[in-house]
């Protein structure tokens, strides 16, 4: 019996990125159609920047990388960020499952769209993009380079962006009060810190 390749942190890693991305898109062929798109071309900007951001974390344009080797996690922790990286990605479907139809993958007003605030969003107001930092800063972290947190921080900038878009969309959309309510009752991306 020939024996199983050696599986590392980071190809767990990587697979679970994969993974993600490809069952993410197939399930948008299920969310319902948009009754409004707010034309901002800040949504270019936000776009731009997490796939600039998403090139450097995995360094697909191949620039000049060394990794930071005091930061090199030990194989435990290293495995302990790929479960950070999978909690991260678990809460992102629990998320989106959560929101069913409702879900796009752009800022977007949806047929019946209502402000929704049980499970994942009783915990924060977008847990997808919570769920998507886990993952990014883990990913980061045990790449350990310096392109990989450059990648890091500017897909964090990018999520700020859209979060801020979101909510602007969302408030003039379902309810200046209504949506305030819920931003005096929830935080924005991390339990328990009032954001």
């Amino acid at each position: 019996m020939q024996r199983i390749a050696h599986i590392t942190p980071i190809l767990a890693t990587y697979a679970l990125w994969a993974a993600y991305f490809v069952s993410w898109n197939i399930a948008a062929l299920w969310a319902a159609p948009a009754a409004q798109r707010p034309i901002d071309s800040l949504a270019i900007l936000d776009r731009i920047l997490f796939l600039a951001g998403f090139g450097l974390l995995f360094n697909l344009f191949r620039l000049q990388d060394a990794a930071l080797a005091n930061l090199i996690p030990p194989n435990g922790v290293a495995w302990a960020l790929v479960g950070v990286a999978a909690l991260g990605f678990v809460l992102c479907w629990w998320a989106r499952l959560h929101l069913g139809r409702l879900w796009s993958t752009m800022v977007t007003l949806k047929e019946g769209h209502k402000i929704v605030d049980t499970g994942p969003y009783a915990l924060v107001r977008h847990p997808i993009y919570t769920g998507l930092l886990l993952a990014l800063f883990a990913t980061a972290a045990l790449r350990a380079t310096p392109l990989a947190f450059s990648g890091a921080g500017i897909m964090l900038i990018a999520l700020l962006l859209r979060v801020w878009r979101e909510e602007r969309f969302l408030s003039e959309q379902l309810g200046a009060d209504a949506y305030a309510a819920y931003r005096a009752r929830v935080p924005a991306l991390v339990p328990f810190l009032p954001l």
